[in-house]
């Protein structure tokens, strides 16, 4: 009977029907090239995705768990399939629609007791499907205005599509391209599925306070609020690209993110140099109250480079400045648009990043230079020189160290299939080494 349920749900992900409409100048979630025309203009999309995980942190599951090695994170793993079907809309008269279903099913084949960090089902360990868009956009000259459910990706309100599911956004949005080089718009987020990134019950829609990372007091405070969006963008199409946004979530705390990146091409290379500034604010009632701290700032520059040859080359350089709050803020709603982390393991292992320094190194190479077309490998090595005064393990002894050495290897092609395989290990002061696989991959038609 249990494989009976997993089965019908899978049925259902694959079979149900959705409406969509156009790329927005935000970065969306972009539909297939490929699809089924059923006729006059309406196309049915998929992605059939699955995929194993595998997180080791030196702390069984079970009776032999240790709440103080690696914060209590437990070992886990699972395979897991992810059906999405869509169907968008042609244009009409400036309007189109979209829709989606998706689902998360392992058809009783994992242990629950090995899936306490996988973040793929809810609280439950339980198969579920959720409609994961349904919106009505419109587009005319330079203005486009959408309202409901999108897996929008912007800044630091993000679908973070590269694990099991997207992260999906209510939302109400508007921008203006009237201007020349010029973006200005805003989005209001309301509520946000994604159990890889939400901190509610992420196989729902959680308002984005209820989905931010703050202590709980400070979330009932905030009383479902959303978060308010505003952004610039001054792009030339030449070497200039200028962004500007901030997202202020009501009674929780403000984000100021800017970034600029200057590209360039020579004979043998492209190349981006770019810099960033991220500050967090509270303000209202989690300002006033004791519960969570949020006061600081990252800079960051990068400068990567493409050769001709095949090669690529990533450098990233990060300082925090020594105010607290990064536990609180970073990663949620899905934001991870950081110059100097790692490829899985990142922050999150650290006792505290509180003035801590990150620096990165990532040698890529494309694999069609030597017949395996549509391939990329690379490593990447990330080092955090960590203040000890702040960042401590849970039994107190200081962490000053955490080094991240991972290894990723991509293939996409033209006919829909596509593969990420990533590993990672992570050396941190006080704390046993750990390592994570993630083996996902699928097929979008």
């Amino acid at each position: 009977m249990k494989f009976l349920k997993y089965s019908t749900l899978l049925l259902v992900a694959c079979i149900s029907v959705t409406f969509a409409g156009e790329d927005y100048t935000y970065e969306t979630s972009k539909p297939s090239s490929q699809g089924i025309d059923i006729g006059s203009g309406w196309l049915v999309l998929g992605d059939m995705r699955t995929g194993w995980v595998e997180y080791d942190y030196s702390n069984p599951a079970g009776s032999s768990n240790d709440s103080s090695t690696n914060q209590g994170h437990t070992d886990s793993q699972g395979f897991y399939v992810m059906p999405k079907i869509s169907i968008l809309s042609p244009k009409y008269n400036g309007f189109s629609t979209k829709a989606t279903v998706a689902g998360a099913t392992d058809f009783g084949l994992n242990k629950e007791e090995d899936e306490s960090r996988n973040f793929v089902f809810g609280s439950d360990r339980e198969s579920f499907a959720i409609l994961q868009e349904v919106y009505i956009s419109y587009e005319k000259d330079s203005h486009k205005v959408l309202i409901g459910r999108e897996e929008l990706a912007t800044p630091m309100v993000d679908t973070d599509d590269w694990y099991m599911l997207a992260n999906s956004f209510e939302l109400a949005y508007y921008n203006y391209t009237g201007f020349e080089n010029i973006t200005i718009g805003g989005v209001y987020f309301h509520k946000m599925s994604g159990v890889w990134d939400s901190g509610a019950e992420g196989t729902e829609f959680h308002s984005m306070s209820d989905a931010s990372f703050v202590d709980q007091r400070d979330k009932d405070n905030a009383n479902d609020s959303g978060v308010i969006t505003a952004t610039f963008q001054y792009n030339d199409n030449k070497n200039n690209n200028l962004q500007i946004w901030n997202y202020y979530a009501t009674d929780l705390y403000n984000t100021l993110f800017m970034q600029y990146d200057w590209t360039d091409k020579l004979s043998d290379f492209s190349y981006d140099l770019g810099f960033q500034v991220i500050d967090f604010k509270e303000v209202g009632d989690l300002k006033d109250n004791d519960y969570t701290h949020i006061d600081y700032t990252i800079y960051s520059a990068r400068f990567d480079m493409k050769f001709t040859n095949g090669f690529d080359i990533a450098t990233g350089i990060a300082k925090y400045t020594d105010g607290e709050g990064q536990g609180a803020t970073l990663g949620a709603w899905g934001a991870y648009p950081y110059f100097a982390n790692g490829m899985i393991f990142h922050f999150f292992e650290a006792g505290s990043l509180q003035n801590a320094l990150s620096t990165k190194v990532q040698l890529g190479f494309d694999l069609s230079k030597i017949g395996l077309d549509d391939t990329w490998i690379g490593y990447r090595h990330t080092e955090f020189d960590l203040d000890s005064e702040y960042s401590t393990n849970a039994n107190g002894d200081s962490q000053s160290s955490m080094l991240l050495d991972g290894v990723r290897i991509t293939y996409a092609d033209n006919n829909g299939i596509y593969f990420t395989g990533t590993y990672e290990h992570v050396n941190l002061d006080a704390e046993p080494s750990t390592y994570s696989l993630r083996l996902i991959g699928g097929y979008k038609f």
